[in-house]
């Protein structure tokens, strides 16, 4: 099974909440399963009349099959599988699927200085975390880290977009789609919902989340951001979407104990560690779930201070939230973009 995505949103009750929602008129569909070795859920508030509910999951299930085909690293017969294990220094045709992925991530490198970067795959197998990860091994000493870096760099990996080709620079680099990946099925189902003229929806996959329209109580949906505490489920913040994405990143969910120590799954491609700030969690708003998917992470590895100077100079829709002094309590920052997309504390989902 793959990783949950260090999950985030609590998008599932979101989406439940909409429908006990008061609402009249054609009941709305709703699709739910497992994909990407976590899960899926897509409410579609309603539709054209020609559209049959079987058409919406046709449409559905090949935009997840086109995604696991293509970017799923825990898939072994996948084409991102079969790139990372090739040796060699040539160009390597890919599909368009994957350059276009490729491509957003590396748009998201270089605007934040190496902080996302999808090459820094080895360095997440070796602290124990993704596809191909050992059962719970040591933390890798300093000189393996270092070995590792010198795999891992997004300025290692070249693209030719016409044909679509990617290029290693050195032969063993390999390549961790996670952090986008998801974002970007979410948004490849979103585009095939608008092909058929759906134009309400919500669509949900492990955590990433995009959302058009009206929900079934005749309002814009609202998502709600976790408090970010393991093992509970409350709401920090509600929002508003209407045909934006939206994604969390945080270290509350997925992480390891080393010799006593918390190890947060986010590793950092710069040093080869796992982050040691006090950021809890970070979400990010963006008119696509790839991007706001990739964002998070970005932000996430840079902690409150310099992401959030980062956040706001981009103009990103951006919550910070800190650990505070005592054990539950958490500190807030917030981009003046996410604040015009926040409801009042008492706003109900």
């Amino acid at each position: 099974m793959r990783r949950l995505l260090n999950l985030r949103l609590a998008a599932l009750a979101v989406a439940l909440g909409s429908l006990a929602g008061c609402h009249r008129g054609p009941q709305p569909l709703e699709l739910r399963g497992p994909a990407m070795g976590t899960t899926y859920s897509v409410i579609v508030t309603r539709a054209p009349n020609d559209v049959r509910a079987g058409d919406i999951q046709a449409q559905v299930s090949a935009a997840l099959a086109d995604a696991d085909r293509h970017l799923s690293g825990w898939n072994d017969a996948s084409e991102i599988v079969r790139f990372n294990a090739s040796r060699a220094s040539g160009w390597q045709p890919v599909s368009r699927t994957l350059f276009d992925v490729v491509a957003q991530a590396r748009a998201v490198s270089e605007a934040s200085g190496g902080a996302f970067d999808i090459t820094v795959a080895p360095l997440v197998r070796a602290w124990g975390f993704g596809a191909g990860a050992g059962d719970d091994p040591p933390e890798p000493p300093a000189a393996e880290r270092q070995r590792l870096l010198a795999r891992v760099g997004f300025g290692r990996l070249e693209l030719r977009e016409d044909p679509p080709a990617l290029r290693k620079t050195v032969p063993d680099l390999s390549l961790d789609l996670d952090g986008i990946a998801p974002g970007w099925a979410v948004d490849r189902i979103a585009a095939r919902l608008e092909a058929l003229g759906v134009r309400d929806y919500l669509v949900e996959l492990g955590g990433e989340v995009r959302g058009r329209g009206r929900s079934p109580g005749a309002r814009p949906w609202r998502i709600a951001v976790e408090t970010p505490l393991a093992g509970a489920r409350r709401p920090e913040a509600v929002i508003e979407i209407d045909g934006a994405g939206v994604s969390t990143s945080g270290d509350y969910r997925e992480f390891r104990e080393v010799d006593g120590r918390r190890v947060s799954h986010t590793i950092d491609p710069r040093s080869g560690e796992p982050v040691r700030h006090g950021l809890a969690a970070v979400t990010v708003v963006c008119g696509s779930a790839a991007e706001a998917d990739a964002w998070a992470t970005a932000l996430m590895v840079l902690g409150r201070a310099e992401g959030l100077a980062l956040a706001e100079r981009l103009g990103l829709a951006a919550l910070f939230i800190e650990r505070g002094a005592q054990p539950g309590e958490f500190v807030e920052s917030q981009t003046p973009q996410f604040a015009r997309l926040r409801l009042p504390d008492a706003a109900r989902l």
